[in-house]
This record gives C-alpha cells, sequence and structure tokens, in this order.
C-alpha cells in the first residue's frame, strides 16, 4: 500500500497594523535601503539567535535567489494559465512554496530529488544540496529577526505514531527548517484534522482558522509551511483622506472601492516600452512593497513579465513628489497545486514510483499540496498587494503626477538582503474575497 504525505506548502498570512503614526518625510530610494514532540525541536517563528557574519554566507545566499527567482515567475504563469484567472485576484508566496519543496528534497533520492532540484531552478553542476539547504537556513534567520516588521516563517511536520522517519530527515528539518514536530494519529481523522488547524490558526495569528478541511485515512506525515507578516508604511496614509472611488475591474464592470490617499516623496518609474508605471512603497530599509500598474491591461503586461524587467524597475525607481491613490481591500486565496506543480514538470513526487527513501524505506507518496494566503491592505500598512493604477504624467515643476490604482494591477513584496521575493501577486476586483 502506497502511504501518503501532505504537504501544505504555503500557509501564507498579511496582515495590515490596525494603528500607526503617519511617518514624515521623503521617501527612500532603492540605493538607500541597502503537544508531543517527535524528535524535533520547538522552534518559535520569532526566536533569537546570534547572526553570523554573512560575508560568503550571505554571497551564497544571494546566489542562489538570483538561481531559484526564476521559479518565482514560473509558478506566477503557471497560476494564470489556469481557466479563469484572468478575472480573479491572485496572491500567494514564491518564497513559501519554495521553502517547503526545498524542505521535502531532503527526504528524495535519484531521479525523484533530480527533478525537484531541477524544478526549483538549482543546477546540481553549479550548486550543492548543502548550499542550498544552508542558504535556506540563514534565509529564515535572517527573515525570523527582523524587528521593525512583525515577520515569522517557519514549518511544522505532523507524523503519524506509528511511522518513523528517518533520523537524519528529522534532524535535518529541525537543524535547516527550523520545523517542529507533532506525534499525530491520522487514523482518527477529526481529532487531526482540528489538531493542524489550531497550529495553523496560532501562527497565522487567527487569520487562517481551517486550512484543513479533509485527510486521506492512509496519510503518514503532513508538512507544512507558514508565513506571517504585519507591517506599517512607512509613510502612512490618513485615514481622513480617504474616500469612495470608482475601481475598473474591466471596460463594462466598475465597482466602488474605499481609495485611500497620499501626497509625498515616493519611488516612482514609467516603463514606456511596456506602458508600465511602478510604486515601490517601502515598511522598513529592508521589505517593501512594488506596485505595477499597466496602462494597457494585465494581460498584456503578464505576456512580457519577467525577472529582468522587475530587475530593471528596481533599478529605475527614483523620488518624486507624487498624489497616489490606492484601493482599501482584502482578499483571500487559495490553490490546489498539484496540478499546478505538475504543469511545471514537477511530477515525480506525485507517482507510486517516487523516491522517498531519505524519509522512509516504506512506499511514499505526496498526494495533496495545498496554498491559502490573505492579504489585508489599508491606511496604516500591509503585506502584499496587486497594483494597477492610471498614466503618470509630468506636466510642470508645480503640478505632481498622480498614480490612481482604480483599474487591475499587480504587486510584489521583496526582502532586499536576500533579493528574495516574499509575495507576488495581483488584484483584479479588490471588493471580492
Amino acid at each position: 500500500m502506497q502511504l501518503l504525505l501532505c504537504l501544505c506548502l504555503v500557509l501564507l498570512v498579511f496582515c495590515t497594523c490596525v494603528q500607526s503614526d503617519h511617518h514624515g518625510g521623503g521617501g527612500h530610494s532603492e540605493k538607500d535601503h541597502s503537544d508531543k514532540k517527535h524528535g524535533i525541536e520547538h522552534h518559535h517563528g520569532n526566536h533569537r539567535q546570534r547572526h553570523h557574519p554573512w560575508g560568503r554566507r550571505e554571497n551564497g545566499s544571494l546566489s542562489i535567489y538570483n538561481e531559484n527567482v526564476e521559479f518565482a515567475f514560473d509558478l506566477y504563469r503557471q497560476i494564470i494559465s489556469q481557466p479563469d484567472s484572468q478575472s480573479k485576484n491572485i496572491f500567494f508566496s514564491p518564497l513559501s512554496v519554495s521553502l517547503a519543496l526545498a524542505a521535502l528534497s531532503l527526504g528524495t533520492r535519484g531521479k525523484t530529488h533530480q527533478q525537484l532540484f531541477s524544478g526549483l531552478g538549482f543546477n546540481e553542476t553549479e550548486i550543492t544540496v548543502e548550499e542550498v539547504n544552508e542558504a535556506f537556513h540563514q534565509i529564515l534567520l535572517d527573515l525570523n529577526q527582523k524587528t521593525d516588521v512583525d515577520l515569522s516563517v517557519g514549518s511544522a511536520l505532523f507524523i503519524h505514531d506509528t511511522f518513523k522517519p528517518q533520523p537524519e530527515f528529522l534532524e535535518n528539518m529541525k537543524r535547516y527548517y527550523h520545523s517542529e514536530g507533532f506525534t499525530t494519529d491520522f487514523t482518527k481523522t477529526n481529532e487531526a484534522i482540528d489538531l493542524i488547524n489550531k497550529y495553523v490558526n496560532d501562527k497565522t495569528h487567527g487569520k487562517i482558522s481551517k486550512l484543513v478541511e479533509e485527510l486521506d485515512q492512509d496519510t503518514v506525515m503532513y508538512l507544512m509551511s507558514y508565513m506571517y507578516f504585519k507591517g506599517k508604511w512607512e509613510i502612512a496614509f490618513d485615514r481622513e483622506n480617504t474616500e469612495l472611488g470608482v475601481f475598473h475591474v474591466n471596460k463594462t464592470h466598475e465597482v466602488t472601492v474605499q481609495m485611500m490617499k497620499n501626497s509625498d516623496l515616493f519611488l516612482v518609474y514609467h516603463d514606456k516600452e511596456v506602458s508600465t508605471h511602478v510604486l515601490q512603497l517601502y515598511y522598513n530599509e529592508s521589505v517593501s512593497m512594488m506596485l505595477i500598474l499597466p496602462e494597457h491591461g494585465l494581460e498584456a503586461l503578464e505576456k512580457v513579465f519577467s525577472r529582468n524587467l522587475v530587475g530593471k524597475w528596481r533599478r529605475s525607481v527614483r523620488k518624486m513628489e507624487c498624489d497616489i491613490y490606492v484601493p482599501k481591500f482584502s482578499i483571500e486565496a487559495s490553490y490546489d497545486l498539484k496540478d499546478i506543480l505538475t504543469g511545471m514538470g514537477i511530477t515525480d513526487i506525485f507517482s507510486a514510483g517516487a523516491d522517498f527513501t531519505g524519509i522512509s524505506d516504506s512506499p511514499l507518496v505526496v498526494s495533496k499540496v495545498v496554498q491559502k494566503a490573505t492579504l489585508d491592505v489599508d491606511e496604516s500598512g500591509s503585506t502584499a498587494t496587486a497594483a494597477t493604477g492610471v498614466e503618470v504624467t509630468l506636466r510642470s515643476a508645480m503640478d505632481s503626477p498622480s498614480l490612481r490604482f482604480n483599474h487591475p494591477f499587480m504587486i510584489i513584496m521583496s526582502n532586499h538582503k536576500t533579493r528574495s521575493i516574499l509575495f507576488m501577486g495581483k488584484v483584479v476586483n479588490p471588493t471580492e474575497k
């Protein structure tokens, strides 16, 4: 009998702050912002450890994310290729997916490992498995040690009480991916579901209360990765300036939204080649949200959307006095990633021939991969959001340009120290959950 592994690859929550003070002054330039344990110790998401000197380690992490960042864009392209994706909001975390798949790769061998490693964007002739695992470890340390935002990232293993994974797998999960471990009786389905959902609810501060609705009775292990973010805008919006506005979902459909307004020095750029405006909003020196506003619709931009294009925008943004209008919204997104990952060439982990001998000599197969995310954006702050706006026109030194995100837009949220994409997505209709 093939035993089942379940992966919750992305438990992603973006929360806005309830209160914040307005931070005066100009913006930054991109240049300026340089239960019962199962063999795994408990690691709190906000645990503190002394930093290693980054030196060569930092360079290794950056090198790995330079190779892995293309995975984020491949994943986005695969998600938007799904039926009806053009009319839906999209929100997901490439980093969280990468973390979970990399953690899973600890237990893969042979062709299964090669395919998964390659699917993540890594070339075994250029980078070792040890270097990849160490880089993810350093990235987790960096993200969990931030003090200017509330950011926690981690993973957990729920293991059937009669299933005994390889000790090396458990140790490496703890060492590199900061995993917690829990003994679980999956034959008591309802109790197992409640246990996992309670863990998720606690780690996401109540934002995701019911991730798991059903479990296969043959499940022997449930691996999950979670991310929680709560941050204040560096330049907060004044609630008194928020007013009702129109958001154009498409040429024939419009909705009424709460439109926030702010006037200050912001990092902006107009890319004439692809008819797109870019606005970069910071939470602090290392985390920012890029809102991407196409002039001729998302579909046209998505055809040329790439790592190189985003890199160009990051290098090109400059501080400018600007009026910005951004909708206030809350969205939720859920994905069954099995078909999406299969479409990206990651197939072995779902097949009867999967080699998980690094976990157990018993025949194992991944049965389910799910992702659930929430995003709240208001005047105080947020996490990651897709942005769309209208043309920015420079008229005179006395007349500030205006960016109105009043039609579908894209977002990218990044950690600049590791150059990793934490979140990306698009907002097609801010009034839809």
